[in-house]
């Protein structure tokens, strides 16, 4: 119930942002662990933390200028992957930010970093890979990269990204029936 709550907080926030960030800035969006997010551990359980990225991948988007615009076309993101390493547990009612920031991008996906942080340091990082779909498939990267008026150099994706990429296709190799 209290995701609700907190994706209303968020829509009102959405609706009052006026300031906007470069596409490849990092955003960051505070939360407080709320008791219950937490586990029998008295921890951050471990599927709130995907809940909570998803709020705050909402959150880049309209920072990035880019929400009214995939609204009026009606695409929709779409989660391909995601991997996560959790660090440091989340303590029930400790604020704390997750920081988003768009990596890059190869000829289908974009790749996302976010980052769960607090005064205790890192807590959690992850990595997301997306797409955006719309009625007739996939929106392409250079539909997207130009609805976002972007005209910059595509940033070199990080080794550990690379690496990521390379564990996902050899998933998808052996486990494809032949």
């Amino acid at each position: 119930m209290n995701l609700y709550f907190r994706l209303l907080l968020l829509f009102f926030r959405i609706k009052r942002n006026k300031q906007y960030q470069p596409l490849l800035d990092e955003v960051s969006l505070q939360f407080t662990a709320l008791p219950t997010d937490c586990d029998i551990n008295l921890h951050l359980t471990n599927s709130r933390y995907l809940a909570l990225m998803d709020i705050a991948r909402t959150w880049m988007t309209e920072r990035f200028g880019l929400l009214g615009k995939m609204l009026k076309r009606r695409w929709f993101p779409i989660v391909n992957a995601t991997a996560i390493t959790y660090i440091r547990d989340i303590k029930p009612m400790q604020k704390f930010f997750i920081n988003t920031r768009l990596v890059g991008w190869d000829h289908k996906y974009f790749y996302i970093e976010q980052r769960f942080e607090s005064e205790r340091g890192l807590h959690a990082i992850a990595y997301v890979r997306g797409v955006f779909k719309k009625r007739s498939g996939l929106v392409s990267i250079e539909e997207m990269l130009d609805v976002a008026e972007f005209d910059g150099v595509a940033p070199i994706l990080p080794a550990e990204i690379i690496h990521w990429k390379e564990m996902l296709e050899q998933k998808k190799q052996n486990n494809t029936p032949k």
